[in-house]
Order: structure tokens, then sequence, then C-alpha cells
């Protein structure tokens, strides 16, 4: 099932209506086995209007990443007025489910685009900018808890690199493998590494 408020435009809504078809499609198919008939199959609307929209499939599925990027960095988790520790800690926590055995259908579409950035530069951009959008999210969190005491003066900006590296090969292997305790072996290094690199020592337990 997609996340619960991925399509909630209305239905009326034609682009969304669109993005759910090929979301659908996507998902029973897979990248290989996509095709506009495929979506039309998924889609209430009449196959012409797809193509009124777009010229192919790749036209379309361009638009169906950028659809699926905007709702991943809205979505990004946010705690308000919380230390920096336990912000941070929450985005790791949507990477690193503390069930990491359960089907992620969402991810699995995610990884499936991503690897079509290899050979496809309009995929390529688009990755390019979510990345960076995440390793400003974070690293902002990272400068916040400099400030308030929180974290250890670190350059802010190679932390979340390190760290958005890592949430991207995470994200590919809980789709891609069958090893849920290797993942959980990675969250408790990654935890290991807040606790020795980032967390101020007076700090650690503030999360």
């Amino acid at each position: 099932m997609p996340p619960e408020n991925l399509f909630e435009e209305s239905a009326d809504d034609t682009r969304t209506a669109i993005m759910e078809a090929t979301y659908r499609a996507l998902t029973e198919y897979g990248y290989a086995g996509l095709t506009i008939q495929r979506i039309a199959d998924k889609f209430e609307k009449s196959k012409s209007l797809l193509y009124h929209h777009y010229d192919g499939k790749d036209d379309l599925l361009v638009d169906f990443l950028e659809f699926v990027l905007d709702y991943a960095e809205s979505n990004v988790p946010r705690s308000g007025d919380e230390p920096a520790p336990r912000r941070l800690t929450a985005f790791l926590d949507s990477v690193f489910p503390p069930d990491p055995t359960t089907d992620d259908e969402f991810v699995g579409v995610f990884v499936q685009l991503r690897a079509q950035a290899v050979q496809d530069d309009a995929y390529e951009c688009h990755f390019t900018q979510s990345d960076r959008y995440f390793r400003q999210h974070v690293a902002g969190i990272i400068e916040d808890g400099i400030e308030e005491g929180t974290f250890r003066e670190v350059d802010a900006e190679q932390s979340a690199a390190f760290l958005v590296s890592l949430v991207n090969a995470a994200l590919t292997e809980r789709t891609t493998t069958d090893d849920p305790d290797a993942l959980r072996a990675v969250r408790a290094e990654v935890d290991d590494y807040l606790e020795t690199r980032l967390f101020a020592n007076d700090r650690r337990r503030d999360r």
C-alpha cells in the first residue's frame, strides 16, 4: 500500500490520478515491465488523456519521479522545538524502522527510480537536487545542535553528507536484500557514530 497521504489530492485532480495509476503499475510490474498501457489499465480515465499530458512513458516517469521526491522532501520528520539530537534521531528512525522486515513498497519504488539515474540525465538531475535538499536539512539540524550545545563543533556539511549517503545505502538495502540483522547492525553503528562523533559528552542522554 502507498503511504496514506501520498495521493491526498482530490480524485478529480488529473495529475494526482495519473501519478497514482503510475505508482500502482510500477509496484505491480516493476520499472522494466512498465508500459503506458499498463499505466492506463490502472487509470480510471482514458488512455488518450495520458498522451494529452505526456509525450510518452519516459516523460511521464520523470514527472512521477518529481512527484515522489516532492512527497519525500515534504514528509521529512520534523520535531518542532525539540533538541537537535531528538530531531536527528527522528530522521534516522524514518530510514531504520524498528521492524526492518516490514515490506516497504514506497521505498522500493524510490529505489527503482534511483537506479535509472545511472543512465538518464533527467533522473540524475532530480536525485542530485533531492540529495542536496536532505543534506541541507541534516546540516541544519547539526548546526542547531552545535549552537544549542548538544553537538560538538564538527563540520556540519561534511557530517550531513556522510549521513545522507548512509541513508541512501540503507534504503537500497532495505528493498534489495533480506537481511534485517544487517540493517540493525548498521543502525547500531550509526548510533555509536552519533555518540562518539556528534553528541557533546554531557548531552548524550538528552535524546
